[in-house]
C-alpha cells in the first residue's frame, strides 16, 4: 500500500478570530465543566461564513439550491493547486494560493468544468466572481490554510464537509487534502 499524507486545510476557530466585516463575531462560552457535572460542554455562537467555510448556491443566488439540498457527494474529489496564469485542467476542483479571483478568473475556472474552487485565506474573491461561481453550480470553499503543503504537479482528494444546515446558506468545514 502506498504512503499518503493528509493536509489539515483547516482554521482554527475561536473567540476574538478575526470575521469578514459586518459578520457575527464567534462568541464561545464553557456552560458544564468536567469538574462540576462530569462533561464538558460548550455554546458556540458564529456566522455560517466563519473560518475556513463552503458556501452554498443559496448563498447569492435567491433560487439556488442550500445545504441540505447539495449532495453530499459534491463537498469532495479530486483536485489540483493551479496556477493563474496557466491553463486550468479539466473537470478537477482547483486550489488557488494566492492572487485575486476576479469575474475573469471564475469564467476560466467555470469554463474548466471545476466542481468547487478552495481559496487560500491569503485570497480575494471579488464579489462579482463568487456570484458568478455560485451561479454556475461551482462550489467555493474559502480561508484554507496550509496550502503551501499541497503538491503543484500533482491530483489530490479533497474534502470540505459542512454540517447539515436545514435552508443553510454556508457551514464551516473541517478540510483536508489526501496525497497519494
Amino acid at each position: 500500500m502506498s504512503e499518503r499524507k493528509i493536509v489539515d486545510l483547516t482554521q482554527e476557530i475561536y473567540e476574538g478570530m478575526d470575521v469578514y466585516p459586518g459578520d457575527p463575531v464567534v462568541a464561545i462560552t464553557v456552560v458544564k465543566k468536567i469538574e462540576v457535572v462530569g462533561w464538558e460542554l460548550r455554546d458556540i455562537c458564529l456566522g455560517s461564513h466563519t473560518g475556513t467555510h463552503v458556501d452554498a448556491f443559496s448563498h447569492m443566488k435567491q433560487s439556488g439550491e442550500n445545504l441540505s439540498q447539495i449532495p453530499v457527494d459534491r463537498f469532495f474529489g479530486p483536485a489540483r493547486v493551479v496556477d493563474m496564469e496557466r491553463e486550468f485542467p479539466k473537470n478537477v476542483g482547483l486550489v488557488f494560493r494566492c492572487g485575486g479571483i476576479t469575474p475573469t478568473v471564475a469564467q476560466k475556472i467555470i469554463e474548466s468544468g471545476a466542481p468547487f474552487v478552495g481559496i487560500d485565506n491569503s485570497c480575494v474573491i471579488q464579489i462579482d466572481a463568487e456570484k458568478d461561481l455560485l451561479s454556475s453550480n461551482v462550489i467555493t470553499f474559502e480561508n484554507l490554510v496550509n496550502t503551501d503543503q499541497l503538491p503543484d504537479e500533482e491530483e489530490f482528494l479533497f474534502f470540505g464537509l459542512p454540517l447539515k444546515i436545514k435552508d443553510g446558506d454556508g457551514s464551516p468545514v473541517r478540510a483536508i487534502a489526501i496525497i497519494s
